[in-house]
């Protein structure tokens, strides 16, 4: 099942039954991964009283404030996936599978221990998630309908979709080749890590906040949403 169509959200009186809509909670999903960055940088600013950035976000963890708001968020962004439910039955489980690398995440720090179980654990849910966000906004958030012609905001809103999902590719890509190839120091120096998943998450948000197609690039002929 992959039309377009199936994809807008049941609205209000058309038996939507969910706690938080559709609409709302694209926007909080994508604003949780936009704000993460900040939110660990502000928290180990407020507790530390220092700007330095680590060496990536999962470095945060062990900061304090930072540490908690990390864990927090990663929190509350897997509830946000395990309550999305999508038009088909693949977009709940790759929300569902997204869930569970968060929590993984935030339940297995790089901190622990170099080289143990724990620490690859770490990297193989945050490859996982990213991959979740990836194929969301490469695959789920751009089938249209093929019965109907495809609107113009529809694909403005594709074009940002796959813009995303490029970036949030480079990123994983860049992140590689800079803990393989580049100098350690160098990598730490200038934060690479950290910059690489700070625009990864941004991507991934914007893209999320798109499909909920409440701020902007709404279909013309779409009634405003049901929040």
């Amino acid at each position: 099942m992959s039309p377009e169509s199936s994809h807008k959200p049941v609205r209000s009186g058309a038996g939507n039954d969910q706690i938080i809509s559709y609409y709302s909670l694209r926007i909080l999903i994508g604003a949780t991964g936009i704000l993460l960055p900040l939110l660990v940088v502000a928290g180990k600013w407020i507790a530390e009283g220092s700007p330095v950035l680590e060496f990536s976000i999962s470095d945060y963890y062990d900061n304090g404030t930072a540490g908690d708001i990390l864990v927090g968020v990663l929190f509350v962004l897997g509830f946000f996936l395990l309550s999305y439910k999508g038009p088909d039955k693949i977009d709940n489980r790759a929300a569902d599978i997204g869930c569970v690398a968060a929590l993984g995440v935030a339940l297995f720090p790089t901190t622990h221990c170099f080289g143990c179980w724990v620490y690859y654990l770490h990297f193989a849910c945050a490859l996982t998630l990213f991959s979740v966000f990836i194929f969301f906004s490469l695959v789920l958030f751009r089938k249209t309908d093929p019965r109907k012609p495809m609107t113009n905001e529809k694909k403005e809103r594709n074009t940002i979709y796959l813009v995303c999902g490029i970036v949030m590719a480079v990123c994983i890509v860049l992140i590689a080749v800079s803990l393989i190839f580049l100098d350690p120091a160098l990598n730490k120096k200038f934060s690479l890590v950290f910059w690489f998943e700070s625009l990864a998450l941004v991507s991934f948000g914007f893209s999320w906040i798109t499909k909920s197609e409440t701020l902007f690039l709404r279909d013309r002929e779409s009634p405003p949403p049901t929040w």
